[in-house]
């Protein structure tokens, strides 16, 4: 069975084709600067990789392409061989606890909450109905990257602010990078051999969250509201002092706006070190650049004030710390910086083991010494096979 999945972003298409359940990738690649000039699009077909230009005034056209290359390529013969396309949304609001079906109640759904995550959902909306209007036979199923964090309790996910603003407008804490985490948890099923695992999980990237997992289900996470919560990240501050907005609108004068602008893309360590690339910072970090050293020393902090807060909640008895996404899988700083800070858990770091376990090097594994209480893993996240999956899944449930 061939599945398709998606991640549509305002101004991107990120895809890949897999045979399913084998979980072969036969095709992926990444459209980009859609709308805008010098759009283009690469595909890797085993290893080869083509890039190339193409007028892409909206997601249809890049839907056009994709389904171009895939027959022009002979890895289907129609358009009725994909079976069924799952695509990632960011923010199913507190109606959506797993996959489902893509029909036109769920897109007014998914319309309706666009407030809550108005850079991703509309954006999410235009690639499905893009790939309905091209692909009409195909299963259409969303994904949503905060039904795992679905399973928090009303004490965890409540904010202490008037209950009423949760009854009308739906604040609480929603967590993001679901699919990530989700994936995570199962590989590390696989990997400790067990049924269910209790885990901490290190989602770092340019955006970044921490999750506490007890038996295979988030009891917490980092990420509340919106994705700018939590610990600080590449763009984004984190968790603030609310006080500070009003106070530097007084003292600025700057819109409601132009603050929310600062707060997601001019903060965390880009407004610390002036860099928020995590390879800039690497070689700034090394060369003791102090900016560099004190955003790196601000950012595995917080870090670790999520680890120490999750390993009490979950009860001491952890299976496993788990770094993931780009920074954790391939940043051996930012690894070793956190676990340093972590000696009082009993937590003892190989620095030899850290520094060769490269995600893309090919390298996972275990980055603790023998004698460490709580083994810590570097494992690759697959949010897109996480789609494929949860997608063939609900397929095969019809």
């Amino acid at each position: 069975m061939k599945i398709l999945s998606v991640n549509a972003g305002s101004s991107s298409l990120k895809f890949r084709l897999y045979e399913m359940p084998e979980e072969k990738v036969l095709m992926k690649g990444m459209f980009e600067r859609i709308g805008l000039k010098d759009s283009n699009y690469s595909i890797r077909i085993g290893e080869e990789k083509v890039q190339k230009s193409a007028i892409l005034n909206n997601h249809g056209d890049a839907v056009r392409i994709l389904l171009d290359e895939l027959l022009g390529n002979g890895l289907i013969k129609s358009l009725d061989e994909i079976s069924a396309i799952g695509h990632r949304v960011v923010h199913g609001g507190n109606k959506y606890s797993k996959s489902v079906v893509i029909t036109e109640r769920v897109m007014k759904e998914l319309d309706e909450i666009s407030e809550l995550a108005p850079l991703h959902n509309p954006a999410h909306l235009m690639g499905m109905r893009a790939f309905k209007e091209a692909v009409p036979n195909a299963l259409m199923v969303a994904c949503f990257d905060t039904a795992f964090h679905q399973t928090m309790d009303d004490a965890t996910f409540l904010y202490p602010v008037p209950y009423e603003w949760y009854v009308k407008y739906n604040v609480r804490k929603y967590g993001f990078h679901g699919l990530s985490h989700q994936y995570v948890t199962s590989k590390m099923c696989e990997l400790l051999g067990k049924s269910q695992v209790n885990l901490i999980i290190c989602h770092i990237g340019n955006g970044a969250s921490i999750t506490a997992v007890k038996e295979n289900k988030c009891i917490d996470t980092s990420m509340g509201f919106t994705p700018n919560a939590g610990i600080m990240m590449g763009t984004r501050c984190g968790d603030i002092d609310y006080s500070i907005i009003d106070y530097i609108m007084k003292k600025t004068g700057l819109s409601v706006l132009e603050m929310d602008n600062i707060f997601n893309k001019e903060s965390g360590l880009q407004g610390i070190a002036g860099m928020s690339d995590l390879r800039d910072l690497d070689r700034a970090f090394d060369s003791k650049e102090q900016k560099a050293v004190l955003a790196f020393d601000m950012y595995t902090n917080k870090i670790v004030d999520y680890i120490a807060r999750y390993y009490v909640k979950i009860g001491g008895k952890i299976d496993a710390i788990c770094f993931t996404a780009g920074g954790g899988e391939n940043d051996d700083i930012i690894r070793s910086e956190t676990l340093k800070k972590l000696y009082p858990l009993g937590i003892y770091l190989d620095d030899a083991k850290n520094k060769e376990t490269i995600v893309r090097k090919g390298k996972e594994g275990i980055i603790t010494t023998k004698e460490s209480s709580i083994p810590v893993y570097v494992v690759a996240t697959d949010e897109e096979l996480m789609i494929a999956r949860d997608t063939f899944k609900v397929k095969e449930s019809l």
